[in-house]
């Protein structure tokens, strides 16, 4: 096995409360993202204590996590990595409630301490629907186990202004800000956190990273997976409120932050969050939401609902560095592809020396491409000269991915490495309550007065009014030439 370098990896051994531990995010997430961490080495010492709903005792659990690990580790579980991880899970049925927890939890801290010795610290992973986010945190204050902890909350993180003040406010009443870890998995993807090294490292990309160079930049984020079970949930939120609020506007944040004072995480922070104090607010009119076809015939959902399952808009941060400059996000279920990219298109040179018919802008701009995938790629397109006589150009392309490197083994999946850093207290790739709530206050225009949702077919790239929206760009997907896919050969 691999040596984890120093600061990978917290100081301290580790006590997991797990609450939702049989779920479905607990199953294909996190216990064998908990697993690879605590067999791979990378937590010095580990105990998990399972909570849920479900009225299993020990044995039930561990062969609920035995199922999971079996079904969704894209690591091979042996047998004996098996029985020193199942040594290390507890449960507690939610009904038990406080003074069970507590049992369990000092249980599991006893038996670090005799293995290991010395301090451990808290995790308490909050893998439950909005409704239960709050009834858990009051347990975990009941059972005493709030001091030396850190709490890991999942999204959607409010529904508007008023309710994630309202959270944030009954959550400092048991957890101070610097303890709360507002999860987004998409900031815990290797290429997420590659731009800030590709932005911040290169003297080839930094200088021309604003208005005077850039045109328009894409964040796209179709998926084909319809909600599954999730639609009664998904009534309640809509495509807006899921992906764009928690998702795509942290991400741009990465895309358009200043260079923060140095690479930590508070700097970094203060960055994001100047981001989204320059954004300006969402309009109605700048904004497509659709619906696609058959999702009111399915289980928990209005008949004439008018929850969104589609989502694309424009937006603007209104600061020296972006002024003028179009952001256009979108995202939905149901789509023609499962994509996640960020696309940078720069400005045309002012002037074309080229015939008529050469092929030059035929193609659009060129684009800088990030592939937010688990396995980082990248590509820069450009014209190039045709061979052979005459001046043809087509558009040619650079791409890099993590596949070229022989590195692809050492990637962590986000959950591993958001799971990781708030053990360590790192915050880099987490979002604040100034965060939260600032993007709620740009979102409060749309939220009042959406537009009608317009139909589409599954399988498709959602409303048709989409290209009016981006007019006189195009989207970029689906993409005018493939990715290339990894060289066998290594050359």
């Amino acid at each position: 096995m691999a040596k984890i370098p120093p600061g990978v990896g917290p100081r301290f051994p580790q006590v997991v409360v797990l609450f939702g531990a049989t779920g479905d995010l607990a199953r294909r997430k996190l216990l064998p993202g908990l697993f690879h961490l605590a067999s791979a080495g990378f937590i010095p010492g580990c105990r998990i204590v399972g909570v849920s709903l479900d009225d299993l005792d020990l044995d039930g659990f561990r062969a609920s996590a035995r199922k999971a690990l079996d079904e969704f580790s894209a690591r091979k579980v042996s047998d004996a990595d098996w029985a020193t991880f199942a040594a290390c899970l507890d449960y507690v049925p939610l009904a038990a409630g406080a003074p069970a927890l507590k049992a369990a939890v000092d249980r599991a801290e006893q038996s670090l301490m005799q293995s290991f010795g010395g301090e451990c610290r808290r995790l308490h992973y909050l893998s439950v629907p909005p409704s239960a986010a709050l009834p858990a945190v009051r347990l975990l204050h009941e059972a005493g186990v709030v001091e030396r902890s850190r709490i890991v909350m999942e999204k959607p993180f409010g529904t508007d202004k008023a309710s994630s003040v309202s959270l944030n406010a009954k959550l400092h009443e048991v957890f101070a800000e610097e303890q709360i870890f507002r999860i987004d998995h998409f900031l815990g993807k290797e290429p997420a956190q590659n731009i800030l090294a590709f932005r911040f490292a290169n003297g080839l990309f930094e200088p021309i990273w604003n208005r005077n160079f850039i045109d328009h930049v894409q964040i796209d984020v179709p998926e084909t997976l319809g909600l599954g079970k999730r639609s009664a949930f998904y009534e309640q939120t809509g495509a807006y409120r899921d992906m764009v609020v928690t998702h795509l506007f942290q991400i741009l944040a990465f895309m358009a932050m200043e260079p923060p004072t140095a690479l930590e995480p508070a700097p970094i922070s203060e960055e994001k969050n100047k981001v989204f104090r320059s954004m300006l607010p969402v309009q109605p009119g700048d904004v497509v939401r659709g619906q696609y076809t058959g999702y009111r015939d399915e289980d928990g959902v209005d008949p004439e609902s008018e929850t969104e399952t589609f989502i694309a808009l424009k937006c603007f941060i209104d600061n020296w560095r972006w002024a003028g400059v179009p952001f256009f996000l979108r995202t939905g279920k149901r789509l023609a592809e499962g994509q996640r990219i960020i696309s940078i298109a720069f400005r045309e040179p002012p002037k074309s020396m080229f015939p008529a018919g050469s092929g030059v802008g035929a193609q659009g701009p060129d684009h800088l491409t990030f592939d937010l995938a688990d396995a980082s790629k990248m590509s820069l397109s450009f014209y190039g000269k045709r061979p052979g006589p005459g001046m043809r150009l087509d558009k040619l392309s650079l791409q890099f991915a993590m596949h070229d490197t022989g590195l692809i083994g050492d990637v962590l999946e986000a959950y591993e490495r958001l799971i990781l850093d708030a053990m360590r207290g790192d915050r880099t790739l987490f979002t604040t309550a100034e965060g939260i709530e600032r993007l709620w206050e740009v979102s409060t225009h749309l939220l009042e007065a959406p537009p009608p949702v317009r139909l589409y077919p599954p399988g498709s790239w959602g409303p048709k009014s989409i290209h009016q929206l981006i007019a006189p760009h195009a989207w970029r997907l689906p993409f005018e030439r493939a990715w290339r896919g990894p060289n066998p050969h290594g050359s």
